[in-house]
């Protein structure tokens, strides 16, 4: 539950922060709704509307929840790189020996952000990224996530099992929000940041309790 709720209020902040795309997500949402004869959205609805989705995903890319993961390596493994690194001694490295009992960090973070997969502008936040077709460069790299290439989710044996389920219960809470309140900046909005420790949170100030001041008015 901290996971999916810290992911829903970073899709809240972005959102009070871009207005444009607070708007055209309401307008998908109004429309769905309209469709479906002023009903509530079905799951069906709900996992079709494009815009929602990609709001989702793009999210979780630049913020997720977990931002690094450890693991401690059962056996001796050799780790292949993506591109080579320069040891202390200048020797050009391809891969990593990594001894049996040796605890291994993963940045979760660095992976979704990685500009040679993303592009320069990896560290922004564009959900227009996920409704044209993504680059080649996501599309053939070796990254075992769940989807797109994304460690968001961990991958293989210990993927997160309930990654649908959170995405399904963001999709569900943000529909019912956004269509009924306005989001909007609040006067501490300069001083809130994103504290990356084991579940990314809001602090704002020296405060270091999770919190996130946002302005709530009803659509008109």
């Amino acid at each position: 539950m901290d996971t999916t709720s810290s992911a829903m209020a970073c899709i809240l902040h972005l959102l009070s922060r871009h207005p444009e795309v607070q708007d055209k997500l309401r307008d998908e949402l109004v429309q769905a709704r309209q469709k479906n004869g002023g009903q509530d959205l079905s799951y069906d609805d709900l996992v079709s509307l494009p815009y929602l989705d990609a709001i989702c995903r793009e999210t979780l890319r630049l913020y997720s929840p977990v931002p690094t993961v450890s693991r401690l390596s059962q056996k001796d493994a050799v780790i292949p790189l993506s591109k080579p690194v320069l040891g202390l001694n200048g020797t050009e490295m391809h891969q990593v020996a990594v001894p049996k009992g040796t605890n291994v960090i993963v940045s979760i973070f660095n992976s979704n952000r990685n500009p040679d997969l993303w592009g320069k502008d990896a560290n922004e936040w564009k959900p227009e990224r996920w409704i044209s077709p993504l680059p080649d460069s996501v599309i053939d790299a070796r990254i075992p996530g769940v989807y797109s290439h994304l460690m968001t989710f961990i991958g293989g044996g210990r993927t997160c099992i309930g990654f649908q389920f959170s995405q399904l219960e963001m999709k569900v809470v943000m529909s019912i929000l956004v269509e009924k309140f306005k989001f909007s900046p609040s006067a501490q909005d300069a001083a809130t940041f994103w504290q990356m420790n084991s579940i990314t949170a809001p602090v704002v100030g020296e405060d270091k309790r999770p919190q996130l001041p946002i302005r709530m008015s009803l659509v008109e």
